[in-house]
């Protein structure tokens, strides 16, 4: 097991290490992959119940009213449409593994064979391994980090070894923005409508993916606008952060920062920076590979 090194881990660089990692845990959802593996288990991609069934599957066969608290973002009626009915076709066991498999394949595909098998690969595993290790101490609050901690890690080599602890890096830091958002007062549709103000996301495209309607949208807006947070009188489409409500969202990606350190601070800030600058060439290749949204190929 690596040693810790390099003194203590900044929020900057703890931010900088997520981002780097984030497109390798991204890849599993947008996969092509990702439709037959579920299918084989008989799940939909189409309908949310894949979604939601693998990204809670750690946590049991839980219901639709703990899976929309900790997704936070996507409409409960969504949430229910799939929850609890989608375990009777496939237990969380078996979804674990589906994904597993997934993750698996779309890594192998968009990595190749030379990044695939390099020391250097294997070198940032073990390091990401050791950081999230650490951060189990730190579980308390964090419901998606602690369900996926409690997995066995994977076999099938160190790609597969790099993307749990991707997953687990990114869920202790999602985990830890959704109780700043509800300490903000800032919810669900709020959030989103701020993602769309910070730009570059689409309100329509945002709303149709996690099911809210257009009266819920201008809602929102409405609520954003009476706190001062964005410009009233506006299209609803289309928000304008106010000064506050810029202020507002740079304060709570700064504290998220901050409470993601601990998933980083059994590494140290030497080790980290070395784990993000080995993870880098991963991404890239990862972005190259034209799945994620934004890099697709036309």
């Amino acid at each position: 097991m690596p040693e810790k090194s390099g003194g203590a881990v900044s929020a900057e660089l703890a931010r900088t290490a997520w981002s780097v990692l984030e497109p390798l845990h991204a890849l599993v959802y947008f996969t092509p992959e990702a439709e037959p593996g579920y299918a084989e288990i008989g799940l939909e991609t189409g309908n949310g119940a894949a979604y939601f069934a693998s990204r809670s599957a750690p946590m049991g066969a839980v219901g639709p009213g703990p899976v929309a608290a900790a997704f936070y973002n996507f409409n409960p009626e969504l949430v229910a449409s799939v929850l609890p009915e989608v375990w009777g076709t496939a237990p969380p066991e078996k979804v674990v593994r589906a994904r597993f498999g997934i993750a698996d394949r779309a890594l192998a595909a968009a990595l190749g064979p030379d990044l695939l098998g390099s020391p250097g690969l294997a070198e940032a595993a073990e390091l990401a391994r050791t950081a999230v290790l650490g951060a189990a101490g730190h579980r308390h609050g964090r419901p998606l980090y602690a369900g996926h901690a409690d997995l066995d890690w994977p076999e099938g080599g160190a790609h597969l070894a790099l993307w749990h602890a991707a997953t687990l890096i990114r869920e202790f830091r999602g985990d830890g923005h959704v109780a700043l958002l509800a300490q903000a007062g800032i919810g669900p549709v709020e959030a989103l409508v701020t993602h769309v103000a910070a730009g570059p996301y689409k309100a329509p495209v945002l709303r149709k993916t996690r099911w809210w309607s257009e009266r819920d949208w201008a809602g929102a807006v409405d609520r954003l606008a009476d706190r001062g947070l964005v410009a009233p009188g506006g299209d609803p489409e289309s928000p304008v952060f106010t000064d506050a409500g810029r202020e507002l969202r740079e304060e709570l990606e700064r504290r998220t920062d901050e409470l993601s350190v601990p998933a980083f601070t059994a590494l140290g800030a030497e080790a980290t920076a070395r784990l993000a600058e080995l993870a880098a060439p991963l991404r890239d290749a990862v972005l190259a590979a034209g799945v994620l949204p934004g890099t697709r190929k036309r």
